[in-house]
């Protein structure tokens, strides 16, 4: 059934909320209108679009596609934010290059990090001091507590775009996130991330069920670790054999009728450039080079034509960008 979100009266009563592990938490929780919301409200409104990044299984790639999301945005001249709502597990700082920064309060809020002149980001590892290497053990209540100050008190301004990178699953964080996000202007919907592996399959089909039950849209999905590209050869190897002809990507697109927004290969030179929190484009090198290199271009621009993966990723940015425009 459908989820009657946790600020309902029926929270965790109700009997959609039969086997939710999160019943017992929605039930405990205060009820009634949140005081918080007008403030989020006032923030989320100079944000045109809000975007979530989900997978129902751990490892496949979320956060390294938000950040080649974020990035390549931001390098095509919009306003982008990164928000890591992994509380537990945080990665986006890693990725983007930027784990020595910290969040600064100013007279407007708390300021979140730059990444570069267009990408800011805000996660819990910027707020942990020098026990960034120690375990967040917090329940839910907690981690609530601090999705919902990413959302009040970060000051984001004017942004073409709020990326969430979320953690695996369907819990307190993905709750938290869509109940405030949809309590306070609405959220453009979800872009869901696969693998090809089969064990993928059922956790992905959970990940859309709770998008359905929590009436977030689906914009498409991505099949990340699709095929290896050799670092030497260049040629595409199937790592993840399927007994059947396509991988869980198409499979899924034909179940429920998402689009396929793209299917991005294992790549070491995508590894490299969240090792060392760059885009990769910039890992490659000369990405500012037009679709066909001239007399002069050097061999590291031609690889950066003859990328697959950069052409993988870069299809996904301007569909997400058509998705963009569209909901405007």
């Amino acid at each position: 059934g459908h989820c009657v979100g946790p600020s309902s009266e029926e929270a965790g009563k109700a009997d959609s909320c039969k086997g939710c592990p999160n019943a017992a938490i929605c039930a405990s929780a205060p009820k009634g209108p949140d005081p918080d919301l007008g403030a989020i409200t006032e923030r989320l409104q100079k944000i045109k679009h809000k975007i979530l990044i989900l997978s129902g299984k751990g490892g496949v790639g979320k956060s390294t596609l938000t950040k080649e999301i974020g990035l390549a945005l931001g390098r095509r001249g919009l306003l982008v934010g990164l928000v890591d709502t992994d509380i537990c597990g945080p990665s986006l700082p890693r990725l983007t290059g930027v784990r020595d920064e910290e969040v600064h309060n100013s007279a407007e809020g708390w300021e979140p990090v730059s990444v570069d002149d267009n990408v800011t980001l805000v996660s819990m590892h910027f707020l942990m001091g020098d026990k960034r290497n120690d375990a967040v053990i917090w329940r839910g209540p907690r981690k609530n507590a601090m999705i919902k100050n990413f959302l009040k008190e970060v000051s984001w301004g004017d942004l073409d775009v709020l990326l969430f990178d979320t953690p695996p699953g369907t819990s307190d964080e993905h709750i938290s996130t869509v109940t405030f996000l949809q309590q306070c202007g609405g959220v453009d919907g979800a872009i869901i991330v696969t693998t090809p592996q089969e064990v993928a399959l059922a956790d992905v089909r959970r990940e859309i069920s709770f998008c359905q039950k929590t009436k977030v849209p689906v914009l498409g999905l991505v099949e990340n670790m699709s095929g290896f590209i050799c670092p030497h050869c260049k040629k595409e190897s199937v790592i993840f054999p399927s007994k059947y002809k396509e991988g869980t990507g198409e499979r899924l697109v034909s179940e429920y009728g998402f689009p396929l927004l793209g299917k991005v290969p294992l790549d070491p030179s995508l590894m490299k450039s969240c090792e060392r929190g760059v885009s990769l484009e910039e890992e490659l090198g000369l990405g500012r080079y037009a679709a066909a290199p001239d007399a002069g271009a050097s061999a590291a621009a031609v690889e950066v034509i003859e990328s697959p993966t950069i052409t993988s990723v870069n299809s996904i940015v301007d569909k997400v960008l058509s998705i963009m425009k569209h909901s405007a």
